[in-house]
């Protein structure tokens, strides 16, 4: 072997490896921070952004609750058909009011609050399903009260507190239908370029190998 044979062999060896990103068994460097990329993307993604939907919904929330402190039907408010007190009782208070009370604070205060404390997009799909299924109830509510037998000819019909909390769920309803939509719109575009993306990368990949 000749002395420059020797040397070319030699600086071969002792050249720097220069591979870089996009070198088959080459890790590339973007990847770390495309996976960072991905989990805030999915992070934000299951938030929602109400903007000044949450001073309507929390306006709305107090408004519900100061429906249950109303008539509900004669001299019985909300509180006292949600715990069923000897007054309600005596009211003759169906069950459709029953279940419109309860379901109006848990889904139409409780979880409307969660919502817009922690902006997650789960608690707000079960706000809204909640005050959807709350405001049927509430329709059947004061058709119970306005149809009633004539052996309970002396109870009384619907009261204002009634009215207000079932036309509030069904404001609450229209404005969670809203914040729902609009982040399932963001989350379906998001999942479209993640996936044109990953296409994307697959295909580069193919063509590198």
């Amino acid at each position: 072997m000749s002395t420059s044979d020797s040397g070319d062999a030699s600086g071969s060896e002792n050249r720097p490896d220069r591979d870089g990103p996009g070198v088959p068994g080459v890790p590339d460097p973007m990847d770390e921070y495309q996976k960072d990329f991905e989990a805030a993307e999915k992070k934000v993604a299951g938030e929602i952004d109400p903007g000044m939907r949450a001073v309507v919904v929390a306006v709305c929330v107090l408004v519900l609750l100061l429906s249950f402190t109303l008539p509900h039907t004669g001299s019985v408010n909300g509180w006292d058909v949600l715990v069923g007190n000897q007054d309600a009782i005596d009211e003759n208070i169906k069950l459709p009011s029953r279940i419109f009370v309860w379901m109006a604070l848990v889904f139409g205060g409780v979880f409307s609050i969660l919502a817009l404390v922690t902006r997650r997009w789960v608690l707000a799909w079960i706000a809204l399903a909640g005050t959807a299924v709350s405001a049927v109830f509430g329709m059947l509510a004061i058709w119970s009260r306005q149809t009633l037998p004539a052996t309970e000819a002396s109870s009384s019909g619907p009261g204002f507190g009634l009215v207000l909390g079932w036309i509030t769920v069904i404001v609450l309803t229209f404005h969670w239908i809203k914040v729902v939509w609009s982040r399932t719109a963001v989350q379906l575009a998001a999942e479209e370029a993640r996936r044109n993306a990953a296409s994307e990368d697959s295909a580069r990949e193919d063509w590198q190998n």
